[in-house]
């Protein structure tokens, strides 16, 4: 979606031989006792979407304030286009941010809006109009280019967000949770916007919560936990270096488990997750003695509340790592 000559290229390719357009380097961040960030390495490529998943209180608005040149570090370095966004304010130029929270002026029209994001990015007036309707057309609200912003649905407003974040024309696009609180059209409009994003060249690093949309979108998938990058690949790199050949056994209690309870299930295979309630490892083996390993459990003085076999996926993945699901 550039805002002016939208012919960057595509994914993989040359982009692969390129120096990345994005690099975090060991990067450290202790806020008193509690280490936001520990050591954390990324880099982003041109033409390539980077999805970033942790829980709340991982790090990953930490690690977004600093490739943004929003906090001071206490160990390593952020490259942004070749230039270090914290010394040097200008790089920040090449970067374009879209919060999760609607960054919109309500009562000014669709246009009005893309040309003061425009003109606050360093656009002349005569750029920052051409680039408006450039991305009006292309984000499907031409017509409703005169239409406040408060009498817009949802899904436009998303969009809007998104051409205001990259009318300046970009190198990197930070990108938190693009389609929260819209419905499935909307969401598909907006992924379609994405990946056309990522076919002009735009390099982009997504944080969110969806599972399916990092799976769908992302040509990489990264695991922060704890202020660590404990993973990262995509998303069949991901899977087959947790699971492998196996499957996803899940066992939830109705009650945690005493230390007789514990022991017999750690005994069994099983891992705790951050829910005491619940037990996980893999299955090698099939199906065919699960009921025999239930009643193994039950006779232990165990109350089984389910058992739940599944595929691996990124969603697996994550449980594991994690040790519990990813916050809604």
């Amino acid at each position: 979606m550039s805002a002016t000559s939208g012919t960057r290229g595509g994914v993989g390719g040359h982009h692969d031989l390129e120096p990345p357009v994005l690099e975090v380097d060991g990067v450290r961040k202790t806020y008193g006792d509690r280490q936001a960030l520990a050591g954390v390495d990324l880099a982003l490529r041109r033409g390539e979407m980077y999805a970033l998943l942790g829980p709340n209180g991982a790090g990953k608005t930490s690690l977004v304030r600093a490739i943004s040149g929003r906090l001071r570090l206490d160990a390593g370095r952020v490259r942004l286009a070749g230039g270090d966004p914290v010394s040097n304010p200008s790089v920040r130029c090449r970067l374009g941010l879209v919060p999760q929270d609607l960054a919109l002026y309500a009562d000014l029209t669709a246009r009005e809006n893309l040309e003061i994001f425009g003109r606050l990015m360093g656009l002349g007036a005569q750029r920052a109009r051409s680039a408006s309707d450039h991305l009006l057309d292309r984000i499907g609200l031409a017509d409703r280019a005169g239409d406040r912003v408060a009498t817009l649905s949802g899904g436009m407003k998303r969009r809007l967000n998104l051409a205001a974040g990259v009318i300046h024309d970009p190198r990197v696009l930070l990108l938190d949770e693009p389609t929260v609180g819209v419905d499935p059209a909307a969401r598909e409009d907006i992924h379609e916007l994405l990946l056309g994003l990522r076919r002009d060249g735009l390099a982009i690093l997504l944080t969110t919560h969806d599972l399916g949309q990092a799976s769908e979108l992302a040509d990489r998938v990264g695991i922060l936990i704890d202020g660590r990058l404990r993973s990262e690949g995509t998303v069949t790199e991901l899977v087959q270096r947790v699971f492998g050949d196996g499957k996803e056994l899940l066992v939830t209690l109705a009650v945690a488990p005493e230390e007789t309870g514990r022991a017999h299930l750690e005994e069994a295979g099983l891992e705790p997750s951050r829910d005491r309630r619940v037990w996980t490892s893999l299955l090698l083996h099939g199906l065919d003695d699960l009921a025999a390993f239930t009643a193994s459990l039950e006779g232990a003085g165990l109350d089984v509340e389910e058992v739940r076999v599944r595929e691996p996926s990124l969603r697996g993945v994550f449980f594991r790592l994690a040790g519990r699901e990813i916050d809604a």
